[in-house]
């Protein structure tokens, strides 16, 4: 199981939102860059980065965190947020991320999905933000009117290397994740998957291990860590990879 401790940047800095409420979040004092280094310096191998300006405006706003942080790190790096077009994924390849979250645009435009699959082999990852089993796109302010399972049926032979399956109702709630939804999602989906949203303690990350599912690669955390409810030095213990 792999471990994804998440950064959300918003003007340049760590926050994080309820429920992906923009009006509803909290800043936190630590640098996106600090955050990254205890991150590796805990023994931590993965990062999942949401550039929530990108996610606002369509642009890599905070191309030159993840830089520094792909830099100055040995961390494989995942990274999404207003990923709209070919220009944003290469910035972001050259920059030397292991994926490119596409989310909205994705739905919106399933030839861009498929597109971008073939023109960046292995790179891409594949957000399937939902509420009440429906995809939600924009910063989660709009309803696609499409069932998550659907879409990912039709989208399934694209060519994604990964799937992050976030139930919006508990993304950042620490009510624990989705883990019945989450089920479903891997066992019709062709690629990895990742557990997103709603982790609130190290039983959550315990629980995710014993559904002992093959097709679950990881899990994301973030607010339970930045609130204290999740200690750096037990959760590292938890990742195999």
């Amino acid at each position: 199981m792999k471990i994804f401790p998440a950064i959300d940047i918003k003007d340049k800095k760590c926050v994080r939102l309820y429920k992906g409420d923009f009006d509803n979040k909290t800043e936190y004092k630590m640098s996106p860059v600090d955050q990254a280094c205890k991150y590796k310096d805990h023994g931590f191998k993965n990062l999942h980065i949401v550039d929530l300006d990108g996610a606002l405006t369509g642009e890599t706003v905070n191309l030159d965190i993840i830089q520094e942080i792909v830099s100055k790190f040995d961390l494989k790096i995942e990274i999404g947020g207003g990923v709209r077009n070919f220009e944003s994924i290469q910035k972001y390849t050259d920059a030397g991320v292991e994926k490119v979250i596409l989310g909205s645009a994705a739905i919106k435009d399933k030839n861009f999905l498929k597109e971008a699959c073939q023109k960046f082999r292995n790179k891409i990852a594949l957000s399937l933000d939902a509420k009440d089993g429906y995809l939600s796109v924009s910063g989660w302010k709009e309803n696609s009117n499409q069932l998550t399972l659907d879409f990912l049926k039709e989208v399934n032979d694209y060519g994604v290397s990964r799937l992050i399956y976030t139930d919006i109702n508990r993304d950042g709630t620490k009510a624990g994740p989705n883990f019945e939804e989450t089920v479903k999602i891997a066992n019709i989906s062709s690629c990895p998957v990742i557990i997103s949203g709603g982790v609130s303690s190290i039983k959550d990350i315990k629980k995710a291990k014993e559904l002992n599912n093959k097709n679950i690669e990881g899990i994301i955390v973030g607010k339970a860590i930045y609130d204290g409810d999740l200690k750096l030095d037990e959760l590292v213990k938890e990742t195999d990879a």
